[in-house]
């Protein structure tokens, strides 16, 4: 199966004006001027209106609605046909209502993506209504033999907080707050961390105006926080990257100290195969580092050419490359 187009919050015949909305919201806006809280909040304001709806996603006919709200401003903007920050806010409340503002505010009141009116509202909220419309392939952990997996070590991402990256890590509901301009991860479940699973949305570029949604899922099958299971997944790690290849840097450096260790398993149809993340939060010395380790099976071929074109750089950019704004880490190691 390959990767699967879309979000599930967005039927097909809607990827168009989506596109547009989160063209306006940030990629065809002037670099200097474009805000990862703003492409959060277009985000949002989308999750948010599939929320209200009930039923269903996103379709062709709900551009109407969105136009009443946002046309004007974007006729008025600066650049011509774009949307701000400001102009997001003001339009989302236009298009949900006046609540939506102060919401959006309120880390009590935003979760899964979704900005709720009020207490109640989150709690009945059921995030698992998102896989009605994207049913689950199998976990595909790897299976070749050791020595055909490919690994990866991505350079470690400075903390701003140990304990605040460490708690934003273990809130699956907080996790789109963490989205960088490449994609976001958002749960579709009800539980906690371990057995959670996501929906990653990847956005791919073909041009410079014309970001195009592909998804996939991944399941946290190892969530570790006890010393001892962390000092063992660790050389784990570690060992296994010695075994690959002298060129591979380690997962926990000799000496830091693991503080939190989470394993990410693909489902079927994902974007690089059978594969699994793993997540590192450790502390060398008085410095705290986020970092994740690949391993994958060999690609088939359909997937090793995307792979080779465009996906390697794109993989390497959001597991923690030199642009924070294309980073997930990153956007979690800033966490205060």
């Amino acid at each position: 199966m390959l990767s699967m187009s879309g979000s599930s919050v967005a039927a097909p015949d809607s990827v168009g004006w989506v596109t547009d909305f989160l063209n306006a919201a940030y990629y065809a806006r002037p670099a200097r001027e474009r805000s990862l809280e703003d492409l959060r909040l277009a985000w949002a304001i989308l999750t948010t209106r599939w929320h209200r709806k009930g039923e269903g996603r996103l379709h062709a006919d709900d551009v109407l609605d969105f136009h009443r709200a946002f046309g004007r401003r974007r006729l008025d903007a600066s650049p011509f046909a774009t949307l701000d920050g400001q102009a997001l806010l003001a339009g989302a409340c236009d298009l949900l209502g006046s609540w939506f503002a102060a919401s959006w505010q309120s880390s009590e009141l935003r979760g899964w993506g979704v900005v709720f009116e009020d207490a109640d509202d989150r709690a009945s909220f059921r995030p698992e209504r998102r896989l009605e419309s994207a049913p689950l392939g199998v976990l595909t952990a790897p299976s070749a033999a050791p020595a055909k997996r490919r690994w990866h070590t991505y350079p470690p991402v400075p903390v701003r907080s140990v304990e605040a990256t460490r708690a934003a890590l273990l809130d699956p509901p907080r996790w789109p707050d963490f989205g960088s301009e490449l994609g976001r991860f958002t749960p579709v479940r009800s539980t906690g961390l371990t057995g959670q699973t996501f929906e990653i949305e990847i956005v791919v570029r073909p041009l410079p105006r014309a970001p195009l949604v592909v998804r996939a899922y991944v399941t946290a099958t190892r969530v570790l926080i006890d010393a001892g299971e962390l000092a063992g997944f660790a050389a784990s790690l570690n060992e296994r990257l010695q075994a690959a290849g002298a060129d591979l840097r380690l997962a926990v450096p000799p000496g830091a100290r693991p503080l939190l260790g989470l394993e990410l398993t693909t489902h079927e149809g994902h974007f690089v195969g059978a594969a699994r993340s793993n997540i590192v939060l450790f502390a060398d010395g008085e410095k705290g580092f986020v970092r994740d380790v690949g391993q994958w099976d060999p690609m088939p071929l359909h997937l090793r050419l995307a792979y080779r074109t465009a996906g390697a750089r794109a993989q390497q950019a959001f597991w923690g490359g030199d642009a924070p704004e294309a980073s997930m880490l990153h956007q979690f190691a800033s966490a205060t």
